[in-house]
Order: C-alpha cells, then structure tokens, then sequence
C-alpha cells in the first residue's frame, strides 16, 4: 500500500484539529484530487464533516476497539485508489486509552501508518514558547514525526512574525499561519458537535470557509510534498469480503421471489438527523455476508422498506428529536412487530432508546421494557465486554471492546437477559437480548469481529 498521508494532531483539545484537517481535506478536494478522510478514535461527529469535505465516507482508525493490527490495513480499504489521505487525530498527539499508555493514541496511529505529523498550535497566547512546545512534542517519542507545524488562531501579522522566528529556531517548518475567523466555527451541544445532517446548508459553508481559510493561510505544495514523504506500508488493505469466511459470502443474486435460496435479505439501517453514528465498515460487511442493505429515515419514513428482514439501529440523537420520533407511530408500530415476530434486531445506544418504551416521557417503540431519560453526568470511555449468553450478533462468551459515550440513563440497565459483561474498567452488566433483539450502549466495530455480520444475515435468512 502506497498513499501520500498526513496525520493532523494537536498539543491538547481545542486547538482547532478538525477545521484544519476537514480544511485540508476540502481544499485538496477542490484542487481535483481525491481525498481519503480518516478520524483517529471512535468518534463519528467530525468524519461526517469529512464526508462532506470530500466526497467519500469517513473512516475511524482506532486501535482499542479493532486493534493495532487492523489499523494499516483498514486505512488502506479506505484510501484505496486514492491520490491523498489525511487523518485527524484525537485529544492530543500522545493521548490514548486511560491507563494504556500509547494505545489508542494520535502517535500510535502515526506510527502504524508511517505518517509524518502536522501539529495543529494554538498560538493565541503565545509567542516564543511556541518552539518550547513544539520542541517538547517532536522529541517526546522519536518514533514519531513531526513534519511541521500550522499555527492556529494568530492575532496579527506581527504576532506570526514572532511565532515563526521562534519556530525557526526550533527547526520545525511551519506549514500555515491561520487567523481567528468565526466563519469556520461549528455549533456543539451535550455530545459535542452537531452532526453534518442536522445543518445542512449552515454545515456546507462551513466546510466551504474551512477550505478557504485553509488554502489562503497555508503551504498546499509543501503539505502535499510532506505526505508523498511517507513511505509505502506492508501488507494487504483490509476487505469485507475477505475477512468473512467463504461460505458467508453471498452466493446467488436475488431471485423473483425474494424467498428463494441464496435471496439477499434485506437489512434496514435507520438514518437521517436522528441516527447519524454509524461505521461505513457495518454495511460493508453485512453486504459482503449477503444482505441488501436499505437505509431509512425513521423521522420522514412511516414504513421500514420493503422485505425487511432486519433492522440495525446505530448511534445518534434522538433525544433531540423525541417528539417528532413518538409522533411517528405507524413506522414504531412496523418497528414492534418486526421484534415481536422474532426478526434480528440490533441497537446501540440511540437504537438502545429508540426501542425503548419512552424517551423523557415521550412514547418509543415499546420493543423494550424500559425508560430512558436525559442524566445530569456524561459517560464516556472504552469498554471490555462479554456476551452473556446467545445473540443475534454473537455466541456466549464472545469478548469484544466496545465504546460508550452518552449522557442518557435507562431504567432497568439490564434485562433477564443482558447483552454485555462489562468486565473493564467496572463490572456490570447492561443492555437486554430477548427474541432478536440485541440492544446495548455500548458501540462496537464489527472489522474486530466480521461474524457478528455474518450471525446477524444468517439469522435475517432463516427468521
């Protein structure tokens, strides 16, 4: 795998990593060539902005919930045939897994790409400890390099002037020089950003003055000579089909019947503003065991599509769009039936609430006997868990690393049967299998584990 790259990092949070990188992807972009957006971690917010900015889907690179060892090969899936990748990274350039030392970290994933780093500073109050800064971070791990910095946030011609004799000193290239500008500001709530899907047009000139701000304030040739630096990486890119075994792979097309053997059978996938947290690998993989994947749109759309089989409702907000998902009763009432009858059904943390029998009082679908409310504390963090018993998804006693990150309670937690042992960082159980249905809080990546989407179209086969 040969791929010019960049990873954008930063010293700590806020100091404007995702406007220079999805600036950096726009502006690539408009210049004709094409962009591969990644997202170091498993945030879904900012590849969404990504996405925008180029074109293509948005890829997380984590290293906790796939492992090291699928990092390389799940970037080279997604910037196959791609003339530039730039990576985003997460918190701060060594930042990673609380208490895992590099693992999951921005530096981690540099080094598993071969990647050289653009350091993202804050320079808004500073002048010459920049280059002590810079300094202390390019020499921290010599595994990782730092190929240059852009300067964020610079007051004035003069203060980039002091900023960049520092930095000479220093012997770190400065790559761009950005000034303050509220054009390029993205509104945030409870979880962070609000999604690209929930903007629309606010969302596309925002990543438009992104571009613009990007391609006046820094060195594009220098940047793109700095990512065609990195050398080629060994081994294969990552494929769905491959990573599932042979026998799951679809093995005839759909016939006139849809119920006839080898029939693809159809999996819903809830999107729209609502359910805006998925991974582009989930379909990918259902598609590669032999599902017909349909996405819909439970705040527009009163039935789920025609034949559904099975129904996979991901990550997002519907907290913020309760009454307008309880007003839809004819698609909860489809919703019901379909898990009633037994049908696969998996959901993670807004499908979680989705199912739910309310949501802050508001009626949900009643698949689950249980109410979800908003809580005053944010959870968030990793998570190592088991499968308790049987599912859809998974056998009992599969382990999995998942992510949790919410600020919802539901009450019970658990049902008679729960999805998960969480056995790291506190042990507990949560989540509720019961029929069909699997609904946790916690969001996987099925790339660490293909057979969750080759049980989940099997069972859509047979049920």
């Amino acid at each position: 795998m040969s791929v010019p790259r960049l990873v954008i990092a930063a010293p700590s949070s806020g100091c404007g990593k995702t406007t220079v990188a999805t600036g950096l992807m726009a502006a690539f972009a408009a210049r004709g060539l094409a962009v591969s957006p990644h997202k170091v971690g498993p945030d879904y917010i900012d590849p969404g902005y990504h996405a925008l900015a180029t074109g293509r889907a948005g890829r997380n690179l984590d290293a906790y919930l796939c492992g090291p060892e699928l990092v390389a090969p799940l970037f080279g899936h997604g910037a196959r045939g791609c003339d530039l990748a730039v990576v985003e990274g997460v918190m701060g350039l060594y930042d990673g897994a609380a208490g895992q030392g590099e693992l999951a970290s921005t530096a981690q994933v540099a080094k598993l790409l071969r990647a050289p780093v653009v350091l993202v500073v804050d320079a808004s109050s500073q002048s010459r400890s920049v280059a002590a800064l810079v300094h202390g971070f390019a020499s921290w791990d010599t595994g990782v390099r730092i190929g240059g910095v852009i300067l964020n946030k610079v007051g004035s011609a003069r203060h980039e002037a002091l900023l960049r004799e520092a930095l000479e000193e220093a012997g770190v290239p400065v790559l761009g020089a950005l000034r303050r500008a509220s054009q390029v500001e993205t509104p945030s709530r409870h979880l962070g950003l609000v999604p690209v899907a929930e903007r629309g047009a606010a969302a596309v000139s925002a990543v438009a003055a992104m571009a613009a701000q990007v391609s006046a304030g820094c060195d594009l040739d220098e940047l793109m000579a700095l990512a065609r630096s990195a050398g080629a990486l060994p081994g294969a890119a990552w494929s769905p089909a491959e990573a599932l075994s042979p026998t799951t792979r679809d093995r005839s097309p759909r016939g006139d019947d849809g119920d006839a053997a080898g029939a693809r059978p159809v999996v819903a996938v809830a999107g729209g503003p609502a359910f805006t947290f998925s991974y582009a690998e989930h379909a990918e993989l259902l598609e590669a065991a032999g599902a017909e994947v349909v996405a819909f749109d439970p705040l527009r759309d009163e039935r789920l599509p025609e034949g559904t089989r099975g129904l996979v409702v991901g990550g997002g907000f519907p907290e913020v769009y309760a009454g307008e998902l309880g007003a839809n009763e004819p698609l909860r009432g489809e919703i019901a039936a379909l898990a009633l009858s037994g049908a696969p059904v998996a959901a993670e943390c807004a499908g979680l609430l989705y199912l739910c029998r309310e949501l802050d009082g508001v009626p949900m679908c009643g698949v689950l006997d249980a109410a979800a409310r908003m809580g005053e504390r944010l959870t968030l963090g990793y998570r190592d868990a088991v499968a308790v018993g049987d599912s859809v998804l998974a056998a009992a006693g599969t382990r999995m690393r998942g992510h949790e990150f919410h600020r919802t309670v539901i009450e019970p937690g658990a049902g008679e049967a729960p999805a998960w042992g969480v056995v790291a960082p506190r042990r507990r159980v949560e989540g509720f299998v019961q029929r069909g249905v699997h609904a946790s809080y916690l969001h996987t990546h099925w790339a660490s584990e293909p057979k969750v989407a080759r049980n989940f179209t099997e069972r859509c086969r047979t049920s």
